[in-house]
């Protein structure tokens, strides 16, 4: 199975980091090709801009995009592993997505007006970490929000298929024995799912 990984998060030596590592021996270990695209790393640029709309209409995709895109179509799973920051996705990573999961790659309106997602042939899965702990999140609803925003109004819109998203919370106050029961987590869902 091909296997895209989109990462962001701006620290090596993050908790992020460590997920980032565990999943790859995960996947890899059972025989899945593994691309990672660490969007600090490679400095790439959110901000979804005329020119791009300009382009994108006219069928010129950017090169950049067309780079994302071409790592999408050749994955049959993605994970996207980041952190929450003011109960959202890093900038970078929604502006990746607002960029890459463009008009006419990633869905489409038929001629009903409704809505076709053009990833159907995607297994999707989130990681997230997350200062507040998860009980807070869970009590007020915020999780469910943010499943709602992101597993269904990202990927579902998309046609692809959410087969989990999973919250850490409470890292900024979590030891090494609850930080290695994290990581036991992702690796067994991992093996779970692919």
């Amino acid at each position: 199975m091909n296997h895209l990984i989109v990462y962001a998060h701006p620290f090596e030596d993050s908790f992020n980091h460590a997920i980032l590592e565990n999943a790859i021996s995960s996947l890899e270990s059972k025989g899945h090709s593994v691309v990672v695209r660490d969007l600090y790393a490679l400095g790439f640029n959110p901000v979804l801009c005329p020119l791009d709309f300009k382009e994108l209409r006219s069928g010129n995709t950017p090169d950049d995009i067309e780079t994302e895109q071409a790592y999408i179509k050749n994955a049959d799973a993605i994970t996207l592993i980041y952190p929450l920051w003011w109960t959202g996705m890093p900038a970078i990573l929604k502006g990746y997505i607002d960029r890459v999961f463009a008009y006419g790659f990633a869905y489409q309106y038929t001629k009903e007006g409704t809505v076709e997602g053009l990833l159907s042939d995607k297994k999707a899965l989130m990681i997230t970490t997350q200062g507040t702990p998860n009980a807070y999140y869970d009590a007020s609803g915020m999780t469910k929000s943010l499943k709602q925003t992101t597993d269904e109004g990202i990927f579902g819109f998309c046609g692809a298929k959410t087969l989990d998203h999973l919250f850490f919370g409470g890292i900024s106050t979590s030891d090494d024995a609850m930080r290695k029961e994290m990581l036991k987590t992702v690796q067994l869902t991992l093996k779970e799912l692919f």
